[in-house]
Parts: C-alpha cells; sequence; structure tokens
C-alpha cells in the first residue's frame, strides 16, 4: 500500500488566528471553514490545517517543520511581530543553521539553512 499525505492538523486553541499566522509565513490564503476548523494550502506544500480542541498545549511537540530560509536570525526577526517567539539561540554547525521557534500557541517549528 501507498499513502499520500493530504494535510497536516495542528490542534489549537483558536483555529483563525493561527491559520493566518501560518499563512502569513508559508503563503496562501487562510480559510475559516467552521468557527472549529481553518486551513491554508501554502505554495509547494501540503495544507495545513487547525482544529480546535479543548485542552491547551502542556509538553513539547513530537512532530514539527523545518522552514527553510536564507538567514534564521533575520527570519525570527520578521516573524517575532506575528507572535512567534526563538526558543534559545541560533545554532550552527557543519551542516547548517537552524533557530527553533514556538508560533502564537506554543507549536515547535524551526528556520533552517542548508
Amino acid at each position: 500500500m501507498r499513502a499520500h499525505v493530504q494535510e497536516l492538523v495542528l490542534d489549537c486553541g483558536d483555529p483563525a488566528a493561527l491559520v493566518r499566522f501560518w499563512a502569513g509565513l508559508l503563503g496562501g490564503e487562510p480559510v475559516d471553514r467552521s468557527p472549529g476548523w481553518s486551513y491554508v494550502d501554502p505554495p509547494g506544500f501540503v495544507r495545513i490545517a487547525f482544529q480546535r480542541v479543548p485542552e491547551g498545549k502542556t509538553v513539547k511537540n513530537r512532530l514539527h517543520l523545518d522552514v527553510e530560509v536564507a538567514d534564521p536570525a533575520e527570519a525570527a526577526d520578521e516573524v517575532s511581530p506575528l507572535g512567534a517567539v526563538r526558543v534559545g539561540g541560533l545554532v550552527t554547525d557543519a551542516q547548517g543553521s537552524f533557530q527553533v521557534m514556538r508560533d502564537p500557541e506554543g507549536n515547535e517549528f524551526c528556520f533552517v539553512t542548508g
């Protein structure tokens, strides 16, 4: 059997707000399908959907997105006004650099190069 990833779904408290953050970061138009479900179709990537759940995020994600950028530090500065937060400092090794980030609801993602 072969399968195909149709979309990634993130649990969250405010789908309408979170889809706008990710659309601002990755491109695409935010869509609010219902008060508890929103999504965006970023160019060149699978749909990212956001579904309302009653509980808040309490632990580190088991899955995160690595978002390639030219300069992780500059990208972190640009998304901070949108509600993203740096986690730790910039890490650089022989493979490139990365900056761990959190979106406005605390979901981890990384800006990466290399």
